[in-house]
């Protein structure tokens, strides 16, 4: 498969001229799992499309962190997309999820195939639009959900991103990615796993 018809698999409905340029401009990268791949106050230089794996995206205050949204196959981050445009800082940061494949746009060139192409500008509205909606959930959640009910579909949201039912994760990671601390954490989960929602193993934690 050339690099073309590759970039063509991940970024459907793009002209052909505008899949050489980037063929031609972007570069592809291995990341390994659990690396940082943008910093806090980082300008922006090359903007991340995923091709195999997950990123996730994170926001900052003071000490304490919370997960914004994920990055899945043939998507984007919209929060780098804007300070890139903007070439103002970025508010958030992004790890991998997982050891991951990431096509690597230089942000000069994507600025003008947004004005030049627009079909590419239709796929950062469209990606804008699900982000958005994202975070309205998962405001809606912080606001409306009690920690059981979120941390239940923080775990089937990873149950799904894994395809497995026994997540290997501890709990100063959920509870960074939650926004809490590690003993809230272990105290609802301990909850949890006497109402039989979950076991917690050796190995990680099941959900039933």
């Amino acid at each position: 498969m050339t690099e073309v018809a590759v970039i063509r698999e991940h970024l459907p409905g793009l002209p052909i001229e505008l899949l050489h340029e980037i063929a031609n401009e972007a570069t592809i990268a291995e990341i390994p799992a659990h690396t940082e791949i943008l910093h806090e106050g980082q300008y922006i230089k090359m903007l991340p499309v995923v091709l195999a794996g997950v990123l996730k995206v994170f926001s900052r205050s003071e000490d304490r962190e919370l997960l914004l949204y994920y990055i899945r196959p043939k998507e984007s981050c919209v929060m780098s997309f804007l300070a890139g445009l903007k070439q103002t800082p970025s508010r958030v940061f992004a790890l991998t999820e997982e050891e991951s494949k990431v096509l690597l746009l230089p942000v000069h060139r994507v600025n003008q195939w947004v004005q030049q192409y627009p079909a590419f500008s239709a796929l950062f509205y469209d990606l804008y639009d699900l982000r958005y909606m994202e975070l309205l959930e998962t405001i809606n959640s912080l606001i409306f959900q009690n920690l059981d009910q979120r941390i239940l579909d923080y775990l089937q949201q990873k149950k799904s991103l894994r395809g497995s039912s026994l997540l290997d994760l501890r709990h100063r990671e959920i509870a960074q990615e939650l926004g809490t601390s590690r003993e809230v954490i272990t105290r609802v989960l301990k909850k949890l796993e006497k109402d039989g929602r979950l076991k917690q193993l050796e190995t990680g934690i099941q959900l039933l």
